[in-house]
């Protein structure tokens, strides 16, 4: 099958496909006469084992690592494959604290909005956010995620306290 068959079958654009086959996810195709690219089954069973862990945000390079033990077939790779999963579980449940912890901050700004914004009084959440030593920390970077997950926490905590102090009134 060529390129735009394998694309609908696997809900994979051609350009993700060619990637993947850049980056070595993919196996080579087979080349046809007219230089078009032949896939086979086995590009289909990578593709779908790529979106079932990318459905599982599990990292490109985590899954280059699994298709290495997949391949291998033999018991080091699968104890690869249950370090690489523990790991990425352990990934998961710090996401979901910051996540929480993130929540409660907002929840926090969000307690201070009285839901009346007639102009009498400033709001509760922008008057919060510009109070002196209330802002969160600048990100230098945004899209490293573990600076994100830093400020998030650092962000928590800094609720968590002022919350305490709240509770203390």
């Amino acid at each position: 099958m060529r390129i735009r068959d394998l694309s609908q079958l696997t809900g994979n654009t051609p350009e993700t496909i060619r990637y993947y086959e850049k980056i070595g996810l993919l196996p080579p195709p087979v080349r046809e006469a007219n230089n078009y690219r032949q896939y086979g089954a086995i590009h289909v069973n990578r593709l779908d084992f790529i979106r079932h862990c990318r459905n599982l945000d599990i990292g490109l390079s985590e899954i280059r690592a699994l298709l290495g033990a997949l391949d291998s077939g033999c018991p080091e790779g699968a104890d690869l494959a249950h370090r690489l999963i523990h790991q990425h579980l352990k990934q998961v449940d710090e996401r979901i604290a910051d996540l929480q912890e993130l929540r409660g901050h907002l929840m926090d700004l969000e307690a201070h909005c009285r839901g009346v914004h007639d102009g009498k009084e400033p709001c509760g959440i922008l008057r919060e956010l510009n109070a002196p030593g209330q802002s969160a920390p600048v990100l230098k970077d945004p899209a490293n995620a573990e600076e994100v997950l830093r400020a998030v926490a650092e962000a928590q905590r800094r609720a968590d306290e002022r919350a305490r102090e709240l509770n203390k009134s």
